[in-house]
């Protein structure tokens, strides 16, 4: 077998691409009013505009392939069992949070769906009034008191903080790698991981489809709604009044938001 040799193509094709983007960001116009949240927003857009070409070129296409061949209920059945696997890390940062309420509701959960719902098939606890409680690491670096620093678009992952894109860090590890060590064949954990991207984008349909209709300009409305949601989250139990929005179904956003292009639910 020969052995692994670095080569420096790769390298210059990586950095000429990081070059043309951010060449490509310093011309890009912002819309509207600058957000202080948000100061590398014209590098920002152009990263946007990049990803979502990858998106509408390919992701969006398979997503749509497998949703069109794929019956809803099988659909929504492997989409809860992932989400299912995802409620230990959940349970794990609302401990390390000190939100022991939401851990044990979290692991309740995970206990009753894994069992009466046959591996997380059927979300029985939702249907019995235990909401899901998502949770990562970068809200419980949040919650510690950690800032979440510049918005910033990261390539094909998309719209963090530098807060929550360290946090991603722990989460892929012990979350969707975690799980996938359980799986000793190689190619058949690697199957999983893209089938988990395309279920994953196939979830979101509805959603960025939305987006595309009413939001005047998706990457202010994308960026607003995931702002306002981390910090709700973190807030957590603290937020007395406030109900957390459900930005992940867009079903249930503010009055106020009816600036980034979605009407209040009435």
């Amino acid at each position: 077998m020969k052995p692994l040799t670095f080569k420096p193509r790769i390298l210059q094709s990586f950095v000429s691409i990081i070059t043309v983007i951010s060449l490509a960001g310093c011309a890009t116009k912002t819309l509207g009013p600058p957000n202080p949240a948000d100061p590398w927003e014209a590098s920002n857009r152009s990263v946007y505009e990049f990803n979502d070409a990858i998106d509408r070129a390919l992701l969006k296409p398979v997503a749509e392939a497998y949703a069109f061949v794929t019956p809803q209920p099988v659909r929504s059945c492997i989409n809860n069992i992932f989400l299912n696997l995802g409620e230990v890390w959940s349970f794990i940062n609302s401990s390390l949070q000190g939100r022991h309420e939401d851990a044990l509701n979290t692991m309740g959960r995970f206990l009753l769906n894994s069992t009466m719902g046959i591996g997380g098939c059927f979300d029985l606890a939702s249907m019995n009034g235990a909401k899901r409680i998502p949770n990562d690491f970068g809200v419980t670096l949040g919650v510690w008191g950690v800032s979440s620093g510049p918005y910033m678009v990261l390539p094909i992952l998309g719209g963090t903080t530098l807060r929550d894109g360290t946090g991603k860090i722990p989460d892929v590890y012990f979350n969707q790698y975690g799980y996938g060590q359980f799986v000793h064949n190689v190619d058949v954990r690697n199957s999983i991981y893209g089938f988990e991207v395309v279920q994953r984008r196939e979830a979101l349909l509805d959603i960025t489809n939305m987006v595309d209709r009413t939001a005047p300009d998706p990457y202010s409305f994308i960026r607003d709604a995931y702002l306002k949601r981390r910090a709700a989250q973190i807030r957590g139990a603290n937020a007395e009044v406030e109900k957390l929005p459900n930005y992940e179904d867009f079903e249930d956003v503010p009055a106020d938001d009816k600036a980034l292009g979605i009407p209040a639910k009435n």
